[in-house]
C-alpha cells in the first residue's frame, strides 16, 4: 500500500495532539535551544517571510546539502510539533540549537514571544 506525502505529514501532525514526545529515531534526534529571527534571504539562497515555517541550523550542524529538507521540531513544554524547512545557517547558535522564523516560533510557543527561547528536540525527516 502506498501512502503519499500528505498522508504521512497528516499522520505526523496528529502527534502534536499527543502529550508524550514523538518517537522518532533517536539516532537523528538533537536537543537544543530555540530562538527566533526575522527571516529573509538565507544561506540556502532563497528568500523567506516571517510567516514561513523555516529554520536556520547552527553552523556546527549546518550542511548546505540539507537546504530545502524538512525537519521535525518538538516543544515538550507545549506538546507541539512542527515540520519546518531548512533555509538558513545560524553562525551564533551553539551545536543543537535552531533559529526559527517568527511564525514557526509562535506556533511552537502559543505565540509567547516574550519568553524568547525554549528547549526543544529536532531531527531530519
Amino acid at each position: 500500500m502506498f501512502f503519499g506525502k500528505s498522508t504521512i505529514f497528516a499522520t505526523l501532525a496528529a502527534l502534536s495532539m499527543a502529550s508524550a514526545a514523538p518517537s522518532f529515531e533517536k539516532r537523528d534526534q538533537n536537543s537544543g535551544t530555540a530562538t527566533y529571527y526575522a527571516a529573509g534571504l538565507g544561506a540556502c539562497g532563497w528568500t523567506n517571510s516571517g510567516s514561513d515555517y523555516v529554520v536556520a541550523v547552527n553552523s556546527a550542524q549546518y550542511d548546505g546539502s540539507k537546504c530545502g529538507n524538512k525537519i521535525w521540531v518538538w516543544n515538550p513544554e507545549t506538546a507541539t510539533i512542527a515540520f519546518p524547512t531548512v533555509a538558513d545557517e545560524c553562525p551564533s547558535c551553539s551545536s543543537g540549537d535552531l533559529d526559527m522564523s517568527e511564525g514557526l516560533f509562535g506556533h511552537l510557543t502559543n505565540n509567547n514571544f516574550d519568553q524568547g527561547v525554549f528547549q526543544m528536540n529536532w531531527g531530519y525527516l
